[in-house]
């Protein structure tokens, strides 16, 4: 399987992000938006966004040293409406609401034929994780570079990968819900 784009493949069109500049410095700042790096990628056009308990942990300083980067775009808890979708993309549309998981996984890896997808094999490269903890975690979005360095949601787009994996699609009889009746599925609500 191919390795992953995080980033920095861009369009070169600005959008508003929240960024980690240092320990209590987070700031919106303008970067370019994200571009389609793979086929099976989509790109998001961020509705609703949320701040999970572990953001804390990146605004207070209690990780490793060098788990960010100053420009991290952070948040890993979102939702919006797909905007552009890769030519291996089957199931999503542009226009389609959509829940985002956290984790994010592959689908074709062992761990993931396993529906161990917070173990995906595919989308965290880092050994840093493993060396810390005793072991590692699939790709995270917008939390540390031991979570795989990906680029989160709190911005106005954001690169999902293996976009049919790790979307959840809101039907459409639910439209009438708002996004803050579903933003939690991102997260604190399982997504099996």
């Amino acid at each position: 399987m191919e390795v992953p784009v995080r980033g920095p493949r861009v369009k070169g069109e600005p959008m508003r992000a929240v960024t980690w500049h240092g320990t209590r410095d987070i700031r919106v700042v303008k970067v370019d938006c994200p571009a389609l790096a793979h086929p099976q990628y989509v790109i998001l056009r961020v509705t609703s966004t949320a701040i999970c308990g572990s953001d804390l942990h990146l605004y207070t300083g209690h990780f490793p040293k060098g788990s960010m980067a100053k420009g991290d775009i952070l948040g890993h808890e979102f939702m919006g409406i797909v905007h552009e979708v890769g030519e291996g993309v089957k199931d999503y549309k542009p226009g389609d609401r959509v829940v985002c998981c956290f984790d994010i996984a592959c689908g074709n890896c062992d761990m993931c034929r396993h529906q161990l997808f917070s173990l995906c094999d595919t989308t965290n490269d880092s050994i840093a994780q493993e060396a810390l903890y005793g072991d590692k975690s699939g790709g995270f979005f917008g939390y540390s570079h031991p979570t795989g360095g990906w680029a989160g949601g709190q911005a106005d787009y954001v690169r999902v990968p293996f976009a049919e994996q790790n979307l959840l699609k809101v039907p459409e009889e639910h439209e009438r819900h708002t996004d803050l009746d579903v933003l939690l599925l991102s997260d604190v609500l399982g997504m099996a």
